[in-house]
């Protein structure tokens, strides 16, 4: 069985999507087989990995939780040889809403990868900015949830909603679900602010903050025009060095502690 990870935070702008096409992409680098699920409505992972929104046939993610399609006709083909993706599209924007009368409604992704999950090493989640449905049906599907936390004004105060989310997902609906860890994003050497959320989160989040700090880098705000990872558009860049050794530093724990 592959390990889940869900990328998380109900907050925009925090480098959500930024993160899961880089980290993705740095597993694959890494040969780790490796499956990116888009699940955000704005399908910016899709793009982000050269793949086109609603996928071939229209087969993608929306289809998919709604039963229509299997999985493993919903998968595509990357830039990376060892990095699938099972795209997005503006349907999903619709979902929360057909989701509420089915069955099960908040373990349609878990049920969803379950045929697939065994052909990979790593499945990567992309959410919406919210903690809607889709989201929840994220969190049901994964075995630990990764969060991107932004070196800015108020980021570590918008944690505790999402915390409270994971701990309710815990106790009714996915027992096993932890947390992969915190990582900090958009972070500026120069800026006073970014060192001070840094100490307040290494103070009050401790081990669950990841060593690997993501900085504000133009290479990263400009591989997603050209449907690339970074590691793909600009593999010196300090953006993806940055990607690449939160990779490794996540592989490390993993071999520390194998349980998926």
């Amino acid at each position: 069985m592959a390990r889940i990870l869900t990328v998380a935070n109900q907050k925009g702008g925090v480098g959500k999507t930024t993160t899961t096409v880089n980290l993705a992409a740095s597993l694959a680098v890494m040969e780790k087989k490796t499956l990116l699920v888009d699940l955000d409505p704005q399908a910016n992972a899709t793009s982000g990995v050269g793949g086109a929104p609603g996928g071939e046939a229209g087969n993608d993610i929306y289809r998919v939780l709604l039963g229509e399609v299997p999985a493993a006709e919903a998968i595509r083909e990357s830039g990376l040889s060892y990095l699938q993706v099972i795209p997005s599209s503006g349907d999903l924007i619709g979902a929360e809403i057909e989701l509420v009368s089915l069955p099960r409604r908040e373990m349609r992704l878990s049920e969803a990868l379950r045929p697939v999950d065994a052909s990979y090493d790593v499945i990567l989640i992309d959410c919406p900015p919210s903690l809607g449905l889709l989201t929840v049906n994220a969190l049901c599907a994964a075995g630990s949830v990764l969060i991107p936390l932004q070196c800015e004004y108020y980021a570590l105060e918008g944690l505790t909603s999402l915390y409270r989310t994971i701990s309710k997902i815990r106790e009714g609906l996915n027992p096993r679900l932890a947390v992969e860890g915190v990582v900090l994003t958009m972070f500026d050497a120069r800026n006073n602010l970014s060192h001070q959320v840094v100490a307040e989160a290494r103070e009050n989040i401790k081990d669950h903050v990841f060593q690997s700090v993501i900085p504000r880098n133009v290479r990263l705000s400009e591989s997603p025009s050209f449907g690339k990872p970074a590691l793909l558009y600009a593999v010196s860049s300090r953006g993806a060095q940055s990607y690449l050794e939160l990779a490794k530093e996540m592989v490390s724990r993993w071999n520390e502690s194998p349980t998926r």
